[in-house]
């Protein structure tokens, strides 16, 4: 089981790293040279590949092993980050959110292989739970070392520094995988069960609709569709937007990445742990109930500081409150529900189940 762990946690540590750089690092990098909160906004739209990677699912599920699949894509990360530390930001704003897109396209198709490695991986409500964990707090840490470490040194060590540190960290992962263990047995697997997922899982490919059909009547996938929708788009504008806020009135670039893309981050990685260890004893749907009450209640609080425009020490106190509780409730609620997730995944036929975790 630890190896288990070790192995989803490195990958989803390294899936972390685009999401750190664009949600904590690019904003606060551009607010600092004078780009307007419009400008910044429409970044967004370089996270378009997890929205289309319900399209080439079925292909990293059908072809090859998830081995290949993960080698492959870590090693186009390796790549993309060599080619980024060629780039002046500064001067070269649009290949710089190139890379971006290209980390984000090769990070979606590394998710599709890792979801499937660990449906495969995890057995049992306890495994489940443990492997939930390691997925939150890797990627989390991911997001802590790109979007905060980084974003606290880079004044000193320099936008070609950082990507060359990340092209190592990429290649070392990619040389990992292709030796790990764990994933031995999972090449047989793939080889007997190839045939049987080619005739039914092509067909319907040919036919999306049938698809969606089946996935919406897998018992709990409608409510869980629609929560998680609403929830995101709600947590991508209280995570995004309150630090620029801040940035304006209150703190400078490296008090920032100390204390959201670290202090806050290291709340959110003990609330995604302190989920796997509650739903061992609690179910799912009361943990959620209760949660969900504390997040509004903080959600408000930080409202209210948007309000407040002259600095002080009581502001910034309250602030760093207000993103830590946020970060730790996130946490916590991001567990519960990729929890909720591959509960819904495993409930699928094997046909779809590409489909379920995309």
């Amino acid at each position: 089981m630890n190896d288990k762990l070790v192995f989803l946690g490195l990958l989803y540590f390294v899936q972390g790293i685009p999401y750190g750089l664009q949600s904590s690092l690019l904003p606060v990098y551009l607010r600092g040279a004078g780009h307007s909160l419009t400008r910044i906004g429409f970044t967004k739209i370089l996270y378009f590949p997890w929205v289309l990677k319900v399209l080439w699912a079925p292909l990293v599920d059908r072809v090859g092993t998830k081995r290949r699949w993960l080698v492959a894509t870590v090693s186009g990360l390796a790549l993309t980050c060599l080619s980024s530390a060629a780039l002046a930001p500064e001067a070269h704003i649009w290949g710089v959110a190139g890379t971006l897109l290209a980390m984000n396209s090769l990070a979606s198709v590394q998710d599709i292989a890792v979801d499937g490695a660990a449906v495969g991986l995890l057995k049992g409500r306890g495994e489940l739970g443990l492997g939930n964990t390691a997925q939150v707090v890797g990627y989390k840490a991911g997001s802590v070392f790109a979007g905060g470490g980084l974003l606290a040194v880079i004044d000193v060590a320099g936008w070609s520094w950082m990507f060359m540190l990340l092209t190592f960290v990429y290649a070392g992962v990619a040389l990992f995988v292709w030796g790990a263990p764990v994933l031995d047995d999972e090449t047989v697997r793939g080889q007997q069960a190839d045939g049987s997922r080619r005739g039914g899982q092509g067909a319907d490919a040919m036919r999306p609709w049938r698809v969606w059909r089946k996935l919406l009547a897998v018992p709990g996938t409608p409510w869980t569709v629609l929560y998680v929708l609403t929830y995101k788009l709600g947590e991508q504008g209280a995570v995004t937007m309150f630090p620029l806020f801040l940035l304006d009135h209150h703190m400078t670039a490296r008090e920032l990445g100390f204390w959201n893309g670290v202090i806050a981050m290291g709340f959110s990685i003990c609330g995604s742990s302190l989920g796997g260890l509650l739903l061992a004893q609690f179910s799912i749907g009361a943990l959620m109930r209760r949660v969900f009450v504390l997040r509004t209640i903080s959600m408000v609080f930080q409202s209210s500081l948007l309000t407040v425009l002259e600095p002080s020490p009581l502001m910034k106190g309250m602030a760093v409150l207000s993103m830590s509780v946020q970060h730790f409730l996130g946490g916590l609620i991001t567990t519960l529900t990729f929890t909720t997730m591959m509960h819904c995944t495993q409930r699928a036929e094997e046909s779809i189940q590409s489909y379920k975790r995309s």
